[in-house]
């Protein structure tokens, strides 16, 4: 039968130099939605506890969306999982761009990668060929020269590729996984994954190929519908003109904007450098430009033309970025943030991860803790823009306290010790993500229960801002709660609905290739637009209920991953600062104490395990549930550990400061 997903799975070993072609059962589709879903489940057959996550036994996973290669719109992404040398748990990063569009067209749903090869290469895969090249000339060259080798010793100016830069050869737990030279699969340290494996690229060709549906009328109709409500929400308007750095000034207003490493919650002055706005204004924007059929277009494409800096070129900087290496540093001279962010670019690092690496150096040298040794005598300061490209060169080359922090900040941490794990923001070893979470309840929790660490990329919860976000998010929360009294970031009650809500919804996006911005930023693709453009791709017949079930299911074996690992509610945490430091700039501004605190959190945790049908004691889901969600194949490695979950050492990205 035709169908967008056929199952298809391109299999490399590295070690052997073996490759072959194997197929999914139908319940990779119908059960897990295919994606990311169905990568969730191959990740689980394909590792266990023992497996070391730069080790040759670890895989590292390429899905395409169900959907992507087909016209439904924002469905180009590409999910990339992975066992994470960060967490040492589970891991799903996301790429966008024509890179999934390209392993579609090539034949396949899934790309697994295991094994390590002898010296470096690179894969390359064509609809007629799958063969691995040398890429001994390639290694140590950063993601531009690496695509231009590539494409040159193809012949193929339109390779898709996927590669590591410097920062995946040294293997650092925050090296992304760049697409061409821009999109990034960029947290977890999915780049170390490959550069671990002496894998520096993947090269698709797009000679070719396409992507057929089960039901072409059924589908044109689906598809259309949801790019009519996609472009109907008031917030996909605001993404297309600004990008999503379109309320950083806003939000530094509202008191939500980290700053200082996440001391304070608003700059000084100089948050307007910080915006969409400000890189048209200065002429830095050159172009917008989309993923596959997306109708947003949210990506910006900057370059510096004049002085000191003249020729920088790159994609964003996006909100995550103007607030990693700008806001959370003290930085506001939007031309050394730029300039940043192609260095972070071009060698391969998660700038979200390489800021709070930044940033906790700063703090650590204002207390002591790193001295003009450690730095090679350089003076660190925050507002410095020499200091931000200083210590990105330390980092890359491995030098002084750079090749501690290229670690992250929870080994830097634990490390230097002397209650850096104070200001170290991570927790369960990834550092989080630029959102005040003192001030927005419903993300507290998300992060907290989030199987990637403290992260917005997996639960993405604005419409709790209600109309200060969007007119939409009042009703999305409305929807959710059946109030829209609840749409109030500072409430306790409800955010286990709206959390578990997001993550259902974010799991069933991933899994077709739908951009969150369509699902969790604008609401234009709900549960009922999924499952219809679903069914006529794949010729299922899921109800809108049915496909956030097996969205609750892929989140839950997330879960249940990390669970195997050795996991528990004990690792339910945010970091240190989040949950024991009151918020002095935000409280005038929110009706309840500014600090995250256990006990706060613990309410909220427990509601949301009753809600889910997990164990409020330790964590774990019922086996009652697993059993509902057809889950109950993963009790027997459960079983030992959910007796003594609360007593069991813990890993070591799990560890808590007391006990660093």
């Amino acid at each position: 039968m035709r169908s967008s997903y056929q199952g298809r799975v391109l299999n490399v070993d590295l070690t052997t130099s073996k490759i072959w072609v194997h197929l999914l059962e139908e319940s990779y589709v119908r059960d897990y939605l295919g994606g990311r879903g169905a990568a969730a489940k191959m990740l689980w057959d394909m590792t266990g506890p023992d497996t070391k996550p730069l080790s040759k036994d670890n895989v590292i996973i390429f899905s395409p969306g169900v959907l992507t290669g087909t016209s439904a719109p924002t469905t180009g992404r590409t999910n990339v999982t992975f066992k994470s040398p960060a967490t040492g748990g589970y891991f799903k990063s996301s790429i966008g761009g024509a890179l999934g569009v390209a392993i579609k067209y090539a034949g396949y749903d899934h790309v697994v990668i295991r094994g390590k090869a002898k010296k470096p290469v690179y894969l390359y895969v064509s609809p007629t060929k799958v063969e691995l090249c040398d890429a001994s000339g390639i290694w140590g060259k950063d993601v531009k020269e690496t695509n231009r080798l590539i494409k040159e010793q193809k012949q193929e100016s339109e390779l898709k590729i996927a590669c590591i830069g410097r920062a995946g050869e040294i293997k650092s737990n925050f090296a992304a996984v760049m697409g061409t030279y821009y999109y990034a699969a960029a947290r977890g340290g999915g780049g170390a994954v490959m550069g671990s494996k002496n894998l520096k690229a993947l090269a698709f060709s797009t000679n070719g190929g396409s992507v057929y549906v089960a039901d072409n009328d059924s589908f044109v109709k689906a598809a259309q519908h949801a790019r009519d409500a996609s472009l109907a929400d008031s917030h996909s308007r605001t993404m297309k003109r600004f990008g999503t750095a379109a309320t950083t000034d806003q939000m530094c207003v509202a008191g939500l904007l980290p700053t200082y490493n996440f001391s304070r919650q608003w700059l000084e002055s100089g948050e307007e450098n910080l915006t969409g706005q400000h890189l048209i204004d200065e002429g830095y924007l050159k172009r917008s430009s989309s993923c596959g059929t997306c109708i947003f277009g949210c990506h910006r494409y900057t370059k510096i033309d004049t002085g000191k800096f003249a020729g920088t070129y790159s994609e964003g900087p996006e909100y995550e970025t103007f607030a990693s290496l700008g806001a959370n540093i003290g930085l506001t001279d939007s031309r050394y943030i730029l300039k940043g962010n192609e260095m972070a670019n071009d060698y391969g690092f998660d700038t979200i991860s390489l800021g709070s690496a930044v940033s906790f150096a700063i703090e650590s040298f204002e207390k002591g803790v790193i001295t003009l040794k450690d730095t090679e005598g350089f003076e660190l300061k925050w507002g410095d823009g020499e200091t931000l490209l200083y210590l990105i060169d330390m980092i890359v080359q491995e030098r002084g306290i750079g090749k501690l922090l290229a670690k992250g900040v929870k080994v830097a941490s634990d490390a230097l010790g002397k209650d850096s794990y104070k200001w170290a923001v991570q927790a369960r070893g990834l550092d989080q993500s630029r959102v005040e979470l003192r001030g927005a309840f419903s993300y507290a929790l998300a992060f907290a229960i989030n199987p990637r660490g403290p992260d917005h990329l997996m639960t993405e919860c604005l419409a709790e801002f209600g109309s200060g976000f969007s007119k939409h998010a009042v009703d999305v929360i409305k929807k959710i709660t059946g109030d829209e009294k609840y749409a109030f970031p500072y409430l306790e009650e409800k955010r286990a609905e709206i959390v578990s809500w997001h993550e259902d919804i974010y799991a069933v996006s991933d899994s077709l290739g739908y951009c969150a911005f369509a699902t969790t930023a604008a609401y234009g693709v709900d549960e009922q637009v999924c499952a219809d453009t679903f069914n006529s791709a794949v010729g299922q017949n899921l109800t809108a209920q049915q496909i956030m079930e097996a969205g609750r299911r892929i989140v839950t074996l997330e879960r249940c991953y990390n669970l195997r690992e050795g996991w528990s509610r004990r690792c339910d945490v945010l970091p240190w600062r989040i949950m024991n430091e009151k918020a002095v700039d935000l409280s005038p501004k929110q009706p309840v104490e500014a600090v995250m605190d256990e006990k706060r959190l613990g309410r909220m945790l427990d509601a949301y395990y009753r809600l889910n049908g997990w164990d409020p004691v330790n964590g774990f889901p019922l086996p009652d549930t697993l059993e509902k969600l057809g889950l109950g194949y993963v009790e027997s490695h459960l079983g030992q550990k959910r007796a003594h979950a609360m007593t069991a050492e813990l890993p070591q990205s799990c560890r808590l400061p007391s006990a660093t």
